[in-house]
């Protein structure tokens, strides 16, 4: 199955709370949360990882 990673948008002036980014293809071991931005208000400072 592929990787999953959940992530939330921490800005305040953020309207998205959290979504998740479904690999489908072997990612790099080195890509995370800070390679991606929230498509909701396009920062990616402020995401963070949800750890399960």
């Amino acid at each position: 199955m592929p990787a999953t990673l959940e992530v939330k948008c921490t800005s305040p002036d953020c309207e998205l709370d959290m979504f998740e980014l479904h690999y489908t293809y072997d990612m790099p071991d080195d890509v995370g949360v800070a390679d991606f931005t929230c498509p909701y208000c396009r920062e990616s400072e402020t995401l963070e990882a949800i750890e399960l």
